[in-house]
């Protein structure tokens, strides 16, 4: 892949993109530019990451290197705003890498000791809070937040996800070797697992937390089960149903637009599949609790969960992050810790855990590719050469945070009220 073909710069509407159509100009952005690049290239080197100035380079560039193209405006936007202004930065085409993961990998693996103890504790101050449009305080903000990314459209997500539509990490046989004609099976398989510790069979009542675009209120009911699911996304409510119907289900099935604080009656069993993500961190408690409450005791819970260290979420969950910024606002990643006090305080009994991290990596991979060969028509309305690039981010940087164990995903299952 040559060097021209990485450093082509998009063009930025700045009506639609406006922070990356404006490099920071700020006396602090200037003040901060050689310092971020001096954290830079420390973190590179442990790291064993090459930093490239494009002038410097030409020919062919292979391997987990940064080329950086306009090395001052690197340096403001990442020096203004952190991990947000890395990410910016990529969006406006001032670095990329012919090993996106690679890089990205390899300093999400120093990055907690790259930057000297006493700036990262000027971190709550320096960098930005998260603003409360994004905190879904009310049912309205959540049903806004979860609009943002999942009602981009269908057919965008249609493009890069398998035949199940399913959004959330697959469970291979060997996620090394696994390949894109192995995703779906995977994915039935992680669906199967944890319905199977939901106890979910024959005339179970089954509540969803989280529809996605419905497969597994389909391989459910497939099961005998009657399942109440609920979602914030219209999109998915028009095409689950959809999708439902078509397996010949809508009378065991019910999908509703109900955000989870408003959902009533009692069930045998509840699933929620990478949906705590979104609830945000004051609203932990809130979300366990209803769990508690609409699951009959003795009833068994399900649920599936990205996370991150303890140490960290405590450090981020009150900071701005690139992630809700530009792709799920209003959430927050919950350490296994605070899953596991939550459901302890909320009276669930944990009967079984399980971490799915490498499936995840391998997940995103096959993802990542799909996304590359998706064409024009399937991207969103006004989506550009930005959203492009953003999207690519996004996919690598969460691959990343898998194969560096910075993130894992977890599967746990609670039995309401304790052990029999």
């Amino acid at each position: 892949m040559t060097l021209e073909l990485h450093l082509r710069r998009p063009v930025v509407d700045d009506h639609v993109w406006p922070d990356i159509a404006t490099v920071p100009r700020s006396l602090r952005a200037r003040a901060a530019a050689p310092l971020t690049m001096a954290l830079l290239r420390r973190a590179a080197e442990r790291a064993h990451v090459r930093v490239e100035i494009a002038t410097d380079v030409a020919g062919q560039i292979d391997g987990p290197v940064m080329l950086i193209a306009d090395p001052e405006a690197f340096a403001r936007r990442v020096g203004s705003c952190g991990l947000i202004g890395l990410g910016e930065s990529y969006m406006a085409g001032e670095w990329d890498s012919p090993d996106l993961v690679g890089v990205l990998t390899r300093l999400a693996g120093v990055i907690s000791t790259a930057v000297p103890a006493p700036l990262q504790r000027l971190r709550s101050i320096h960098l930005p809070p998260v603003p409360d449009v994004d905190d879904p305080r009310t049912s309205h903000a959540a049903r806004s937040n979860i609009a943002r990314h999942y009602d981009l459209s269908n057919e965008f997500f249609a493009g890069f996800l398998d035949d199940t539509m399913t959004y959330s990490a697959a469970l291979f046989d060997d996620p090394d070797t696994a390949g894109w004609n192995d995703l779906a099976s995977a994915q039935a398989a992680k669906i199967d697992r944890l319905l199977d510790r939901a106890g979910v069979g024959h005339g179970t009542r089954l509540l969803e937390i989280g529809t996605g675009w419905g497969e597994l209120a389909i391989r459910a009911a497939a099961r005998g089960a009657r399942v109440h699911s609920v979602t914030l996304s219209g999109e998915q409510l028009h095409a689950a149903r959809a999708r439902v119907a078509a397996a010949g289900l809508t009378d065991s099935v019910d999908i509703t637009l109900t955000d989870y604080r408003d959902i009533t009656g009692r069930y045998d069993a509840a699933v929620s599949v990478e949906m705590i993500e979104a609830v945000g961190y004051a609203h932990w408690p809130t979300y366990f609790g209803r769990l508690a409450e609409l699951v009959r005791p003795g009833g068994q819970i399900a649920l599936q969960a990205i996370t991150m260290p303890h140490d960290r979420m405590l450090a981020s969950r009150n900071t701005y992050t690139w992630i809700q910024k530009y792709i799920f606002p209003g959430g927050l990643l919950p350490s296994t810790e605070a899953v596991l006090a939550h459901a302890w305080v909320a009276g669930l009994h944990v009967t079984d855990r399980m971490s799915l991290a490498p499936h995840y990596a391998a997940t995103l991979r096959l993802w990542r590719r799909r996304f590359g060969t998706v064409g024009a028509a399937a991207l969103p309305p006004g989506a550009d050469d930005v959203f492009i690039r953003m999207w690519n981010f996004y996919l690598a940087y969460s691959e990343a945070g898998f194969r560096s164990a910075y993130l894992d995903v977890e599967q746990f299952a609670f039995r309401v009220g304790g052990p029999q």
